[in-house]
């Protein structure tokens, strides 16, 4: 039996919903389903016409689906930080993917088998309060089976070092690019597989026709990593029917390179007619069918959802278990992918440039859904939240006290009750490859937006979000008090990372100076 919410005028004013805490038998289970490179767009719920989503669009029928929600960064690792930890990009440990090529060729995956200290990217520090953490020390069984990324198999941190009880997948997001592995870990073991070994940026063989389907097969195996991460999940949540569990299932779908089942992809190239292949790209694996693949990947893990529903019902579990459906981060731009033909950021510009590696709205606003079974009313909310928002949400279905986040529960939307809203929410991104650093803030109907940081650029512009979504609009010259109160947002949200790749020095407006240095004057004069 789920918790009866009463939410309280002084539980509002934390944050919480005014749960107490629970005993085993009251408390949900909670499975959360952590999509890669996924767009805004890519679910049938969410106005997608070309990639079918049927089980996700009936959890989305049956729950809530939010159309406010936002990551906590534009690219993997960092965002990952900011679901794991509930602080956001100026405070997280993470703040950008850092693939330490200090250590040698980290992007061969020849070179990751012989030398596992070549796998994975900037850690946390050991002892970091994680959602894992307090999931099991409030009683959970907890796992994540899919992909890390967040530190290396002697890193000391690895989901195992981080609070999860099991782990089965990919330590390293590289090797994550790869959907037929060498091996993936069961805990941290390595769990070698049969299939032909291959590095991201191989190419046809010499003479293969490049429209025969016949010379892509060098590129797959016996083992696709999507199935044997299911299959780990479905025997961990079998194994733990009789206790309450808490589940990361981090896909790497739909993330480069492009990779589903042939009757998967069969099915899509009966639906959109012959395309081109991509062959000559960098970075990846060869594509015969690039928009045929994309399409049949999330049509694929669509599949699997929906049997993982359908064991929740076998095993007695549906009803009691929490589904939370998002994506890491926008949708991605490069050779392989068709995210301009899908519209994938659908309604937000999808275009280059706009989407992944971003903060436009496209690179960080996400597909949310929470069901859970018949327990709650099916409704749309516009609630705003980004994924600090997961920690303390978590920690009030558990029944425990939240650690400080920058985050505020959002159960009482869930569950239809009245809910504390955010003052404002906080992005950065430090320079990344040809992008020179990036500051957002949402605080309402608007949002701020500076590019080019690292250079200097003291420019904000200002979107009106809710009317404007595809920021063509910059309303900054017309509403100076808004763009004020944000850069004063800024000011209270950034600290500076020691890590080198992480700093973003930030450059004031000469009114957001003087503004501090009135008000220091006047706090000065008060205390004396």
């Amino acid at each position: 039996m789920a918790c009866a919410v009463v939410v309280t005028a002084e539980a509002e004013a934390a944050g919480g919903s005014g749960c107490a805490k629970r005993s085993d038998s009251q408390r949900p289970n909670v499975i959360f389903i952590l999509l890669d490179d996924a767009g805004y767009g890519d679910f049938g719920c969410y106005g997608q016409t070309k990639i079918e989503t049927p089980n996700i669009d009936a959890l989305a029928s049956r729950g809530v689906r939010f159309t406010d929600m936002y990551a906590g960064a534009p690219v993997s690792a960092p965002s990952r930080c900011t679901l794991m930890t509930g602080l956001h990009s100026g405070h997280a440990q993470v703040r950008s993917n850092d693939e330490m090529l200090s250590r040698g060729d980290v992007w061969s995956i020849d070179a990751m088998v012989a030398h596992p200290e070549f796998e994975g990217q900037a850690p946390m520090a050991a002892g970091t309060t994680t959602l894992a953490t307090v999931m099991r020390e409030a009683g959970y069984r907890t796992a994540m089976i899919g992909k890390w990324g967040l530190g290396g198999p002697d890193s000391g941190s690895t989901p195992l070092d981080m609070g999860f009880d099991y782990f089965y997948g990919y330590l390293c997001q590289r090797m994550a690019q790869c959907y037929y592995p060498p091996f993936l870990y069961d805990g941290l073991e390595r769990e070698y597989t049969a299939n032909p070994r291959m590095n991201l940026g191989d190419r046809l063989d010499e003479g293969a026709d490049p429209y025969d389907a016949a010379s892509y097969k060098k590129f797959t195996g016996p083992t696709y990593s999507p199935d044997a991460i299911y299959d780990r999940i479905e025997k961990f949540v079998s194994s733990s029917a009789d206790e309450n569990f808490f589940l990361m299932w981090t896909t790497t779908i739909p993330h480069s390179a492009l990779a589903a089942p042939d009757e998967w992809v069969a099915k899509c190239i009966e639906k959109f007619g012959n395309e081109e292949p991509v062959y000559m790209g960098k970075g990846y694996f060869p594509a015969r069918y690039p928009k045929a693949t994309y399409a049949a990947m999330i049509s694929y893990l669509d599949f699997q959802i929906g049997k993982l529903v359908e064991l929740l019902k076998a095993k007695g579990l549906y009803d009691n278990t929490i589904i939370m459906v998002t994506s890491d981060n926008g949708p991605t731009h490069n050779s392989y992918t068709n995210t301009d033909w899908f519209d994938c950021a659908h309604p937000f510009r999808s275009d280059r440039g706009w989407t992944k590696r971003s903060l436009h709205e496209g690179g960080i606003r996400m597909p949310f859904i929470v069901a859970w079974g018949d327990r709650i009313t099916p409704r749309v909310s516009n609630h705003i939240g980004y994924f600090p928002d997961i920690m303390p949400t978590l920690c009030d279905i558990a029944g425990v006290k939240s650690p400080t986040t920058d985050g505020i529960s959002i159960l009482p939307t869930i569950v239809g009750k009245r809910q504390k809203q955010h003052k404002y929410l906080y992005w950065e991104f430090p320079p990344f490859k040809k992008d020179r650093g990036w500051l957002t803030i949402r605080m309402g109907q608007w949002k701020g937006l500076v590019t080019d940081v690292a250079d200097g650029n003291t420019t904000m512009q200002l979107f009106d979000i809710v009317n404007d979504p595809r920021e063509e609009r910059d309303l900054a010259a017309e509403n100076p008090k808004v763009v004020a109160a944000m850069w004063q947002a800024v000011r209270e949200s950034h600290t500076e990372s020691d890590h080198p790749l992480f700093q973003l020095e930030i450059t004031y407006p000469q009114a957001v100076l003087l503004q501090n240095v009135v008000g220091n004057i006047v706090i000065l004069l008060y205390l004396h």
